[in-house]
């Protein structure tokens, strides 16, 4: 699934990741009985939890909604705009709201948001998270990560658009390093190959498993021509079209994205089908050749990951299990906790300190 590419213009996912990583919060060691060891108190695990701001902020959740459901409302790209900013965040520092730091005026360092490969993130994405995170602070000063509120308006959205409903874990902190050369190695590309995507996705410690259902993502929102065009004209310098195109599709995107001189604005559907809907179709597509992106369509050509594909096509409610899950396992990459590596901004786009 090649995240970089998903495009929420007229959009990832987002939707977006793996392996749960235990994170490190200190606390005291319990006072004992016996005399006070001489050594440091003990340190102890803690996950990301559901009830991380049970007591500081009570209505999180309820806050965040009422934006999102209104930017839905009045804007629907803001699905898959907020769904692509959260893989994005994750991919490359960690799911550390970091995507959203604006380079600094006259720095030489650019952000993360401005990378190449960030360049087509829409910005409704940004829009609903600062108004979420404007909300929040109204209620609850300083106390809710901007990567929290990311991580719960992707939930949100996705469920908004027809998709799953799940339980977000929070506790992150927001990273205090965002910089565009840190971005182009760290976000799939439309022409990876698929053992391409499985190295990145196994660096961030998810399966071929996870490469199929967080392609999913793609089950709402578009892609720029740029992103397929050699698709449809020179296939890997072959000089012809991808042969794993269904012929109706390759005619139809052919007049919407001509090899030289087209609008760049123009984008495509990645699902063809049911565009506007969170649903399992676009697994149904890819057997029938109607995959938009080839990193799209090489999901049911590689036997890897074949069977899993048909699988998801079949079913809805695996599909959407899966993804809750998966969701789950990205948001907990590289998460940042204490002061001494993260931060809580009150404004997402710049650095508390």
């Amino acid at each position: 699934m090649p995240v970089s590419s998903l495009s929420s213009s007229s959009s990832p996912l987002s939707p977006l990741c793996f392996l749960t990583l235990l994170l490190i919060f200190i606390t005291p060691s319990e006072c004992a009985a016996t005399p006070a060891p001489k050594k440091a108190p003990a340190r102890r695990h803690r996950l990301l939890s559901v009830d991380y701001y049970t007591k500081t902020c009570p209505y999180l959740e309820q806050l965040v909604s009422s934006i999102t459901t209104q930017q839905f409302r009045d804007v629907p790209v803001s699905a898959p705009a907020t769904l692509r900013l959260f893989f994005h965040d994750c991919f490359v520092e960690g799911c550390d709201g970091s995507i959203l730091i604006s380079t600094k005026p006259g720095s030489k360092v650019a952000a993360e948001k401005d990378a190449a490969d960030n360049k087509g993130l829409r910005p409704e994405g940004f829009e609903s998270i600062k108004k979420a995170k404007a909300l929040v602070e109204s209620k609850c000063p300083g106390v809710v990560s901007c990567a929290d509120i990311l991580a719960i308006a992707a939930r949100d959205f996705v469920h908004l658009a027809g998709g799953p409903y799940y339980q977000v874990k929070k506790g992150r902190w927001d990273g205090k390093i965002s910089m565009a050369a840190r971005v182009g190695s760290n976000l799939p590309q439309a022409n990876s190959t698929v053992d391409q995507l499985l190295k990145l996705f196994n660096s961030k410690g998810l399966s071929s498993d996870d490469l199929v259902v967080l392609s999913g993502a793609h089950t709402i929102g578009f892609a720029h021509c740029e992103h397929f065009t050699n698709r449809l004209y020179d296939y890997r310098g072959t000089k012809k079209p991808d042969p794993a195109i269904d012929g109706r599709l390759l005619k139809e995107l052919k007049m919407s994205c001509p090899r030289y001189g087209g609008n760049t604005d123009i984008v495509a559907p990645f699902d063809v089908t049911t565009p506007f809907v969170f649903d399992h179709a676009y697994y149904g597509n890819l057997e029938s050749k109607l995959g938009l992106l080839a990193t799209d369509q090489a999901l049911v050509s590689d036997a890897r990951m074949k069977t899993m594909v048909q699988s998801l096509a079949k079913d809805k409610q695996k599909f959407f299990q899966a993804f809750a899950a998966a969701m789950d396992k990205m948001g907990s990459i590289g998460v940042k906790r204490g002061r001494r590596h993260g931060e809580r901004r009150t404004d997402c786009s710049v650095h508390q300190s």
